[in-house]
């Protein structure tokens, strides 16, 4: 059966021309990254899968691991206007969002004029968000689901693309607010960063300590992202990888006969699990250079897309057990 054309729906050749395209311009962004950022390929990945899927990622380390200087890394090469927001306890939503100032014109007349916040940015790096109050994180987490906001009763758009990339110490509980379960679903991905190998280690050592420090180029802007991410929503995805996510995601929900699952696991993911993977497994075949994804990609992408996205039971977490085990166990059953 022929595709049926439509204004904004290429055919297969076109798409396969624009798709060896944007492989080209993606080998070009992993090359200007890893000229600042050192080792942590897996998390250089998960990140911009998840930029180029559309969404926002949740980085989750101990601190000095260059969580931030990732996303200021990846503002500057994909071209993107980019803005920091440090959270602390006394943040309040408006600091986020701006505020309504009043203005006196020469005649004496008053009125309001609404002062943007830093969520103007097509680029917005949240530190810490677990330091600030639940009020002021579920107004940036509404902005992130709606792509907009409401101040007085005025709709104000966010800058397209908009992606939120937040980070989190998983260290210090002290005196911080765990996001809740409905607004951590909100991020496409967890990426967990790790401390560097040996050899990355020794390069950061070497390269960072000097007079000069190597600065990122820009390889895209705004607009050829959005191309991207465009055709990422059309790459055809196979009925037996489409089948493979539907089993994972639904062997990590209790009661769907799994008896690892029911053992271990209090509640799972949702559709929006399925939804982040179908995107995401397009992006990572891109990413690594081809044209469809495959099985491993579904399976690849396990971790990063459901570890925030369910809780084990009382009994598992006494017996010392993780989330990441849980799924571990779930991708191992589903290799066969």
């Amino acid at each position: 059966m022929g595709m049926m054309k439509t204004e904004d729906s290429l055919d297969e050749k076109a798409i396969i021309a624009a798709a060896e395209k944007a492989l080209a311009d993606i080998a070009l962004v992993r090359e200007e990254v890893s000229k600042v950022i050192f080792g942590q390929e897996s998390v250089v990945e998960n990140t911009l899968l998840a930029v180029l899927s559309g969404g926002h990622a949740l980085l989750v380390g101990v601190p000095g691991l260059a969580k931030t200087k990732l996303v200021t890394t990846l503002g500057e090469v994909l071209g993107l206007g980019a803005n920091r927001i440090q959270f602390t306890p006394d943040l309040m939503p408006s600091d986020i969002l701006g505020s309504e100032v009043m203005d006196q014109d020469e005649s004496g007349r008053r009125s309001f004029r609404f002062v943007k916040g830093p969520v103007f940015a097509q680029l917005l790096m949240a530190d810490e968000i677990n330091r600030a109050s639940p009020r002021t994180q579920s107004a940036l987490l509404q902005a992130m689901q709606e792509y907009h906001i409401t101040v007085a009763g005025q709709r104000y758009d966010l800058p397209a693309p908009f992606h939120v990339l937040a980070t989190q110490n998983p260290l210090e509980q002290e005196g911080t607010y765990p996001l809740p379960e409905a607004q951590l679903d909100r991020f496409l991905m967890q990426v967990d960063v790790n401390y560097p190998e040996l050899a990355a280690e020794r390069q950061i050592l070497l390269e960072t300590t000097g007079l000069s420090e190597t600065k990122p180029q820009a390889v895209l802007d705004a607009g050829r992202l959005t191309q991207i991410q465009s055709l990422i929503r059309q790459m055809p995805v196979s009925d037996k990888v489409v089948d493979a996510i539907l089993a994972l995601v639904r062997s990590a929900r209790p009661g769907q006969g799994n008896a690892a699952t029911d053992k271990h696991v209090a509640w799972g993911p949702g559709p929006r699990a399925g939804q982040a993977m179908m995107l995401c497994a397009r992006a990572r075949a891109l990413y690594e250079g081809r044209l469809a994804p495959s099985l491993d990609d579904v399976y690849a992408l396990a971790e990063p897309v459901l570890e925030h996205r369910m809780a084990l039971t009382f009994a598992a977490r006494a017996e010392g057990m993780s989330v990441r085990d849980v799924i571990a166990g779930l991708v191992k059953q589903a290799r066969g």
